[in-house]
């Protein structure tokens, strides 16, 4: 797609009874070819201490989550979720220009201090493998554009965090959800996802700063 040819088009679902981070529960969103030097900084160092807000991510081609929350000591402040939802019907790069548009937007909207992305699953479809870490590379160049640090963790590592156990089902994670983020109301399993994820981040962000602050020296 050229610089003056149309934008793609793609819908934004967020949670009911959320701010909505746009006017509308479905807003059609225009992609363009903005030059990545209008929305780079240089990546800060995490912060420690005070409140933080954090952006969960779980890449999908199809759907991709997203949850936001807000992390102050021990407390967890639920933000907003949603996905990003390619038409199907595009070409490979085009879906992963438009998760990279949607995340943008959600990023450009809540403003997150630190984001985490959910590991890819190695299964023995290969080639279905291979795609979902072209939608987990957009997913974490996303945040990184915007002078984010971003955290990786195992799906094993975030439902031992989230339930307790490493091998915890979807409904189990819903279930600790509605604990945890009592005003969450995830429209979607990714979204859903994408929380848990934030929440993982939220308990091991401390140990994971120390170690990107080893791994620069």
């Amino acid at each position: 797609m050229g610089p003056g040819s149309a934008p793609h088009r793609f819908a934004l679902r967020r949670a009911r009874g959320t701010r909505p981070p746009f006017p509308c529960y479905f807003r059609s969103v225009s992609v363009s070819l903005r030059p990545a030097s209008r929305y780079h900084w240089p990546m800060t160092a995490l912060p420690i201490r005070g409140p933080v807000r954090i952006i969960g991510i779980d890449p999908g081609l199809r759907r991709t989550g997203w949850g936001v929350i807000e992390a102050d000591g021990n407390r967890l402040i639920y933000v907003a979720c949603g996905s990003v939802e390619p038409p199907s019907d595009l070409p490979l790069s085009s879906r992963l220009l438009a998760i990279h548009a949607g995340l943008a937007a959600v990023l450009s909207n809540h403003q997150p201090m630190e984001a985490a992305v959910e590991q890819t699953f190695v299964n023995k479809d290969g080639v279905a493998t291979l795609k979902l870490g072209q939608a987990r590379g957009v997913a974490m160049l996303a945040p990184a554009m915007f002078g984010i640090s971003v955290a990786e963790y195992a799906p094993n590592q975030v439902k031992k965090t989230v339930v307790g156990a490493g091998h915890a089902e979807k409904a189990q994670i819903a279930m600790m959800l509605k604990i945890l983020l009592p005003k969450a109301e995830p429209p979607s399993a990714d979204a859903a996802d994408a929380l848990a994820i934030a929440i993982t981040h939220a308990h091991h962000r401390q140990s994971t700063a120390l170690r990107l602050r080893v791994a620069s020296l």
